[in-house]
């Protein structure tokens, strides 16, 4: 197969557009380098806008391409006056649309209108005291006194007579601006953070006061546009579908099975590295409630096989990942007419690929997020890429499941490595410690959600250590394996605190273990934050 050329900014959004992307009233976000900036797309598309995140240097056309009801600067750590910081095409200002400037988005907007931008006399960085002195429009609705997110070493200053201040902090004599002429508007702190407490009616007041926007992005919507989209797209053909039973994938079989119906063929591979009955609860979803052409390729053996005597975790994903493609490739030979591979590429994957919906995010973007994945499938399969979910964020391919019908437990699963529980037996995989882990890790799960914890953490596990550890049980001293629990609380998976669990609830989990799996007689909690540690171990 011929490798695909990259498409131009403009034709790529004219793609994005096709793909489920309302046209009605999009918020173009464009991207100077913030680590803030896919809260800021997540909190415009959770008050019911359509956000897209777009490279700075998106020209008047390409932006002018999309019709947009808004536009967000967002910030960034350059400084405006250096050479070689990040700018934007000067001529968005004619657009006639509002423009909010957040940041390093505020002192670009302000300096190609007129204002200086200089060095502050003191760098404000974290909670800061705002006092409004303007409070229609932007800052409507918020009190006199408020509490704000800062992160500047630089500052507008010498306003020209077409700008007028909204607000000040006791370090920052101009946090807020409009323009007098231009529907420009910037703020100098970070509305999209919890840490502004009134952030959220800021961003609010620009979307629905400002730009007029109506709060309708929603995902049965989505849903119904994708559906037309797709089946545009892929014709009377037949989409291989590589299934794994996390929310992702159970997503995008679920999305196809309703689009196209028969004409999807999904894939389960078994490779003897999946949690406790998992193979039969995605059997029992797919096959029985959503009737679909379900092939379940048990190559435990195999994998395993390859497995043998392997310690260091990259060559455990270098076997995993060749033997899946070898049996993925053997499976979906046997599907005849199939033309498509669907791919649960997420927004956030797009994003830090750089390769988002208008030709690549901007150089300035920090790569922060490696993914756990095993790796894509090759090129030589021959097929042509479904992605039914490259617009959306995490939270809402969870509500897209929701509104398909997926049972909470898929839904709501929290994310679990691409090799599966080989890089949660620490050292040599057999099936001995695979099946020590795997019920271990059930033990977990149960207490987890039986205390109604499970929604309230991001991400729990159990991990087999690769030493054995002294007990004493009854009159005899035993020699046993110790498993580790890891609980963390995310918002976005770039970084991630250790899970304050109940002590009562860890109590009961180490018992249970201690008790109930025979060859473990001892547990310890992990409590490292990422950064410095991962989430996963291996």
């Amino acid at each position: 197969m011929a490798t695909p050329q990259a498409s131009s900014p403009a034709s790529a959004i004219k793609t994005g557009l096709a793909a489920g992307i309302p046209t009605d009233q999009v918020v173009p976000i464009l991207d100077f380098g913030s680590q803030y900036v896919q809260l800021i797309a997540r909190r415009v598309r959770e008050a019911g806008v359509f956000s897209l995140l777009l490279p700075a240097s998106t020209s008047y056309e390409e932006l002018a391409a999309l019709k947009p009801k808004g536009i967000i600067l967002s910030g960034g750590p350059a400084s405006v006056y250096e050479k070689g910081a990040p700018t934007c095409d000067k001529r968005l200002f004619d657009l006639g649309v509002p423009i909010l400037g957040i940041c390093y988005g505020m002192q670009i907007g302000s300096q190609l209108l007129g204002a200086q931008v200089r060095s502050a006399p003191a760098r404000e960085y974290g909670r800061a005291s705002l006092n409004i002195v303007d409070s229609k429009g932007l800052l409507a609705g918020v009190p006199e006194h408020t509490t704000v997110w800062m992160s500047h070493g630089d500052q507008v200053q010498d306003l020209p007579p077409d700008f007028k201040p909204l607000a000040a902090t006791p370090t920052c004599p101009i946090a807020a601006v409009r323009h007098v002429s231009r529907p420009f508007y910037g703020v100098q702190f970070h509305p999209e953070v919890t840490h502004t407490p009134h952030g959220i009616d800021i961003l609010s007041n620009f979307l629905f006061k400002i730009c007029g926007c109506a709060s309708s992005w929603r995902m049965s919507d989505f849903l119904e546009t994708q559906v037309k989209s797709l089946r545009a797209q892929i014709g009377n053909s037949r989409v291989v579908c590589g299934l794994s039973g996390g929310v992702d994938s159970s997503v995008v079989a679920a999305v196809l099975a309703k689009a196209i119906g028969p004409q999807l063929a999904c894939i389960f591979v078994d490779n003897g590295l999946l949690r406790k009955n998992e193979r039969t609860l995605v059997d029992s979803t797919f096959r029985d409630h959503f009737k679909i052409d379900l092939r379940v390729v048990d190559a435990s053996k195999e994998f395993l096989g390859d497995l043998a005597g392997i310690d260091d975790p990259q060559e455990k994903r270098k076997r995993i990942g060749k033997r899946f493609i070898d049996v993925f490739k053997q499976a979906s030979a046997d599907i005849p007419d199939a033309k498509f591979l669907a791919q649960g590429t997420l927004y956030p994957d797009v994003i830090e690929s750089g390769h988002a919906l208008c030709g690549g995010l901007s150089a300035t973007a920090a790569n922060i997020k490696l993914h756990h994945n095993v790796g894509g499938l090759p090129a030589e399969l021959g097929f042509e890429l479904v992605e039914p979910l490259r617009s959306l964020f995490k939270d809402e391919v969870r509500k897209l499941g929701e509104v398909l019908g997926l049972p909470d437990a898929m839904v709501w699963r929290h994310p679990f490595p691409g090799p599966g529980l080989a890089v949660r037996v620490l050292g040599p995989v057999s099936k001995e410690r695979l099946d020590i882990l795997r019920d271990a890790d059930e033990i977990l799960l149960e207490e987890i959600v039986a205390n109604n914890l499970y929604r309230s953490t991001a991400q729990v596990f159990a991990v087999l250590l690769p030493v054995k550890a002294v007990g004493v049980m009854g009159d005899g001293r035993t020699y046993d394996n110790v498993i580790a629990v890891r609980a963390v609380e995310s918002q976005d998976f770039m970084t991630a605190d250790w899970a304050r669990l109940p002590y009562d609830v860890l109590a009961t989990i180490s018992n249970r273990i201690i008790n109930e799996v025979r060859v473990v007689n001892r547990v310890v909690y992990d409590i490292s934050s990422k950064p410095p540690a991962t989430i996963e171990w291996e």
